[in-house]
């Protein structure tokens, strides 16, 4: 399907629908600052569709093709915004709402934050404890803090990272030089370090900038595919923990090896396989949640 643009505050959000016109909208969402074309996210997608969705891909804020915006409470608030303000944009009155990884914790903000376009929510390899979250530190904020303080923002626009970077951005959406500039170091390294506190653990927060009490806010069914035994990043203690807060919400096995993730870690690196590669073994388990009465 052909890439769509939308400005949303000021900067161009791209994004794509795959399935019948007629499908009901699910919006996925991945994880890092992958864009909607890592790969096994499109997998995901057709699985879906073929179950009768239509599914939403969007590059958020920062990732893939999408402009680069900096502002919010943390970088999932923003992309929660971002995403309620597109749906409306589009006129889509509800949808389905599902992400894995740091697209888990995008989905359950989004889902605190604009309760009226969500009718389900499902979630998966969510993000929390103190090794996963120290380590998503150390991706997203403090090696740009590092740079910032060193080499202005110029240094900032020769950033690459595994998961996603600055330089990445540009590569494939040069407006980013201009917008990145424009922002001028003293305003990214504000941003930064407020984004920051989000990945400083908490004993209140079981994900990264969200803390006990806003779960309460999340009153539809979800669902929860439970982390895996030998997943450090995303692990069984997190899904457990959200699970517990979520009133109403199913806790379900993982459709994939407990290593799963592990797995395509490696063979990601190694060039012979997709880190989001596991994720279309959830679409059945997706298809029977969405298709609930």
């Amino acid at each position: 399907m052909a890439d769509r643009e939308i400005e949303i505050n000021g900067g161009v959000v791209v994004y794509e629908f795959v399935g019948p016109k007629e499908g009901e909208i699910v919006v996925l969402t991945p994880g890092g600052r992958f864009g909607k074309d890592a790969g096994g996210l499109h997998e995901l997608a057709y699985a879906l569709a073929e179950g009768g969705k239509r599914v939403l891909l969007w590059d958020r804020p920062n990732c893939g093709k999408s402009d680069v915006q900096l502002y919010g409470r943390s970088e999932s608030h923003m992309r929660a915004e971002t995403l309620g303000l597109m749906l409306r944009a589009l006129d889509l009155k509800q949808v389905l709402v599902a992400g894995g990884s740091g697209g888990a914790r995008d989905s359950i903000i989004f889902a605190m934050m604009w309760p009226q376009l969500v009718r389900r929510l499902a979630v998966w390899s969510i993000v929390g404890g103190t090794f996963s979250t120290m380590s998503l530190a150390q991706v997203y904020v403090l090696d740009e803090l590092r740079t910032v303080r060193a080499k202005g923002i110029e240094g900032i626009l020769k950033m690459s990272g595994a998961a996603g970077g600055w330089a990445d951005a540009i590569a494939v959406n040069p407006r980013n030089t201009d917008r990145l500039l424009a922002l001028g170091s003293a305003r990214f390294e504000r941003v930064m370090n407020r984004w920051l506190d989000a990945f400083v653990p908490k004993p209140n927060e079981p994900i990264p900038g969200v803390s006990d009490w806003e779960f309460d806010q999340i009153k539809v069914p979800a669902l929860i595919i439970r982390g895996g035994e030998k997943d450090y990043d995303h692990p069984k203690r997190t899904s457990l923990e959200v699970h517990s807060l979520i009133e109403g919400s199913r806790l379900v096995e993982p459709p994939w090896p407990e290593n799963a993730w592990e797995r395509a870690l490696v063979a990601a690196s190694e060039g012979t396989g997709d880190l989001f590669g596991p994720w279309v073994l959830a679409a059945p388990l997706l298809l029977e949640f969405f298709d609930e009465a």
